[in-house]
């Protein structure tokens, strides 16, 4: 369905991106550069920032867009992600398809957009992406607030080190 579509490429944006929820929601068609796999997302104060977006996001928004976004109502012709009655979807409806998502996928524990910005963070970072990086591409101001993430992999990396080596 095409309700189903607009998820599917919501979700996706949510966990490529890393972007807050009061960002995703506010995003354009306009912000997004198929051609070079952007986005441009304002964040607090809106301060201006472009985040890459990897080719199966990419392919997720184009569909949305090719094959469901025209069967919203046509109320709000700019907002990328739109309710279904097209106007701009807020924060709420945000957490409510999150919420859908998690019941239907039986996930366990508290979910929400910020968990997938954690999670995109998370990731970032256990894969080897440098600190500054993944502070720029959050939006960060202060570089201690996206220190937080990497107490996660120090952990992870504890785990790993005692299961891994003869004398831990």
């Amino acid at each position: 369905t095409f309700i189903a579509l607009r998820d599917a490429a919501l979700l996706e944006m949510l966990y490529a991106s890393g972007m807050r929820a009061s960002e995703i929601v506010g995003l354009n068609i306009k912000d997004i550069n198929f051609e070079v796999s952007f986005v441009k997302c304002f964040g607090k104060g809106s301060k201006e920032r472009i985040v890459p977006i990897n080719q199966i996001t990419m392919a997720a928004l184009k569909t949305y867009l090719d094959q469901a976004r025209q069967q919203f109502p046509k109320k709000d012709k700019e907002a990328l992600f739109v309710d279904k009655n097209g106007e701009r979807l807020r924060r709420q409806g945000l957490w409510l398809i999150i919420k859908k998502y998690v019941k239907i996928t039986g996930v366990k524990g508290k979910t929400s957009p910020h968990t997938l910005r954690h999670s995109f963070a998370t990731h970032l970072l256990e894969k080897g992406a440098d600190l500054r990086s993944v502070q720029e591409m959050l939006g960060h101001a202060d570089i201690a607030t996206t220190q937080i993430y990497t107490s996660v992999s120090r952990e992870r990396l504890k785990r790993m080190y005692k299961k891994a080596h003869p004398r831990a």
